[in-house]
């Protein structure tokens, strides 16, 4: 059994209270949540802010989690992508990298090398994979970056339908993949 596998029955347990089971789901999940909040924030006391802040969210929506709609991991890295792009959001403004080069390469997020572990994330990977550059670095400038389309459209220095034309596109694309 995997450790994905082992969170449903845990949030199951978190939904009817279990502190227990929420710190067994924190143990196992909070450093690949930590990523994905850094990841998005880019600077790592905002992300274990936005993590500590997902986690209130996971203990008081556990009951939402259904199993037939996606993976209990899904589940957790969408609350703390929400939470981080909350927290993005609340500040106004996006916080500046030192990387002079960022847009400027195709972007392979660390995020994604973590979910690549499991047997989706090796599928999303290879569906990623397949699909023109283009496609692939808007949709993980939105995706795992958090960025919006304006932000993605200035970055890359490319009108805005442009831009959400290819992410269009490419969601459509991996969709195709996936299914």
């Amino acid at each position: 059994m995997d450790a994905a596998t082992d969170l449903t029955p845990l949030l199951s347990a978190v939904a009817n209270g279990d502190r227990q089971a929420l710190r067994a789901v924190y143990e196992r999940q909070s450093v690949r949540l930590f990523g994905v909040a850094n990841a998005i924030l880019r600077d790592r006391d905002s992300a274990a802010d936005a993590l500590q802040d997902a986690f209130l969210r996971i203990a008081q929506r556990a009951h939402q989690f259904d199993p037939d709609r996606g993976t209990a991991e899904a589940w957790l890295a969408a609350i703390v992508r929400y939470a981080a792009l909350d927290m993005a959001r609340a500040r106004g403004r996006e916080i500046p990298t030192d990387d002079p080069a960022l847009g400027d390469q195709p972007v392979e997020a660390e995020a994604l090398e973590r979910v690549s572990a499991s047997a989706e994330g090796r599928r999303l990977h290879q569906c990623l994979a397949t699909l023109e550059e283009r496609n692939r670095r808007g949709i993980v400038l939105a995706f795992v970056h958090g960025l919006s389309h304006a932000q993605i459209s200035a970055r890359l220095e490319l009108p805005l339908g442009t831009v959400k034309a290819w992410i269009r596109r490419g969601l459509l694309r991996l969709r195709e993949c996936l299914a």
